[in-house]
């Protein structure tokens, strides 16, 4: 017997005209995968916040290395949380900015604790968390 169950969902014909545009262009082959997909994701980010479950996830950070001490202090938040942070990758995106990806495996109240760390450190540009979840 299936686990699926149908349902149906109003929207505005805007939203919809863009949601067919997302899910074409993401290859999705019909309405229900793109909505179980971004489902999934809403539901693993919202579960992040509270969760005191171990997780894995990944830290991004896009900024200017060349910002004074924002290289050391990066890397002294990495190292405050030691017991979390599994692997790093590093990518110069051109002669001034970084990408950095971190890797992080712990409970994740902590994790957002040291993603929220390592986001403000004033000179990085851009900063997102996501939650990996099976």
């Amino acid at each position: 017997m299936s686990n699926l169950v149908r349902f149906g969902i109003c929207m505005n014909k805007d939203l919809l005209k863009n949601f067919d545009a997302f899910l074409r262009k993401k290859g999705f082959k019909n309405r229900s995968q793109a909505i179980a997909q971004c489902l999934r994701d809403c539901l693993s980010q919202q579960w992040e916040e509270t969760s005191s479950k171990e997780t894995t996830g990944t830290i991004i950070l896009v900024y200017n290395h060349e910002k004074r001490e924002l290289v050391d202090n990066l890397i002294d938040l990495q190292h405050e949380f030691v017991g979390s942070v599994v692997s790093t990758l590093h990518v110069h995106l051109d002669s001034h900015n970084c990408l950095e990806v971190i890797v992080v495996r712990g409970k994740a109240k902590d994790l957002k604790i040291l993603a929220n760390k390592l986001i403000s450190v004033k000179g990085v540009k851009q900063g997102y968390f996501r939650v990996v979840t099976p």
